[in-house]
């Protein structure tokens, strides 16, 4: 895709101004009560799947860009410590968690990508300063709560992880969306699965990190035309990389979190979710994704919790 080609597609997903001047919640909007209740039909049989990595040190980052991002750190701060000289004082344990926001399991927020020098909904990136976020943090999320519908990629090419570089397009997401019989709509959470998640629940992290199937630039518009909520996947970066965009760095984050103002979710963990799905051929559930509130974060850890 040529810089021209990419400037005509951002400018067909572009929703600056749809929801007002001040909006900082993007496509978010879409989630109406009447959308959070049909979700709430699609619990079933009450299986519920945790989506989230555990946070530890033995985390996704080794050291791969971006740089900085380490694996949570944790420690003690009290170890059965008496809280007072008595004999029969109560005694307690504390610990403290150092981790950047975007480590494990996670929401990249409105506020995470700039395109030159500005952000979602015309917001200038000096919004971004040294305090954090000033606008588009996480917590102008809110409550993440929808319908869920899980794209099974992998499966639908009848195999357990996607090749390296396999380009998951919008003709791909197409393709499984008929396939599954599992219509997307407006307003829905869309977890695309590729499989990369089994290495890392294998405890093979650089298998994990190498490069792999990803979202193509051309998802942007399929998530418009939907008019999806969020999106997530099962890998790091989330798009293909390098991108097949001339010049444009990271084209997918520009599309969507700068323009269409649709946040992306990575390191989602889809693999027993997915199992559930291809038994019983369902594959919509209630998707409770609200992440943790940080003021001003450009991330948001989150332990998403999908109900079937």
């Amino acid at each position: 895709m040529t810089l021209e080609e990419f400037e005509a597609l951002a400018e067909q997903v572009n929703n600056w101004g749809r929801w007002g001047d001040d909006d900082q919640r993007g496509t978010l909007n879409f989630i109406s009560p009447e959308v959070v209740t049909r979700a709430a039909e699609s619990v079933r049989t009450g299986q519920v799947f945790s989506l989230a990595m555990t946070l530890s040190l033995n985390g996704p980052q080794d050291g791969s860009p971006p740089p900085g991002r380490i694996n949570p750190v944790r420690t003690m701060l009290a170890i059965n410590t008496p809280m007072s000289g008595s004999p029969n004082s109560a005694r307690y344990s504390d610990d403290i968690v150092v981790t950047p926001t975007q480590t494990a399991t996670h929401w990249d927020a409105l506020a995470h990508t700039t395109f030159r020098g500005t952000m979602y909904n015309g917001f200038p990136e000096t919004a971004v300063d040294a305090s954090g976020a000033t606008k588009l943090g996480i917590e102008a999320a809110g409550e993440i709560v929808s319908r869920g519908v899980l794209l099974d990629v992998a499966r639908h090419q009848g195999l357990d992880v996607l090749p390296g570089r396999f380009a998951v397009t919008r003709a791909v997401l197409q393709a499984v969306e008929e396939a599954q019989g599992s219509p997307v709509e407006r307003g829905d959470i869309v977890l695309v699965r590729t499989g990369q998640a089994s290495f890392f629940l294998q405890g093979d992290v650089p298998r994990y990190r190498r490069p792999l199937a990803a979202c193509d630039y051309d998802t942007a518009l399929y998530f418009h035309e939907r008019e999806v909520a969020a999106v997530a996947i099962d890998n790091a970066p989330f798009e293909l990389l390098p991108a097949n965009v001339e010049e444009v760095v990271l084209p997918l984050h520009v599309l969507n979190l700068v323009y269409a103002g649709l946040m992306q979710g990575e390191n989602f963990v889809l693999e027993e979710l997915a199992t559930a799905c291809a038994q019983d051929r369902r594959y919509t559930f209630l998707l409770n994704a609200t992440p943790e509130r940080f003021l001003r974060s450009t991330g948001g850890l989150v332990n998403p919790v999908a109900i079937r």
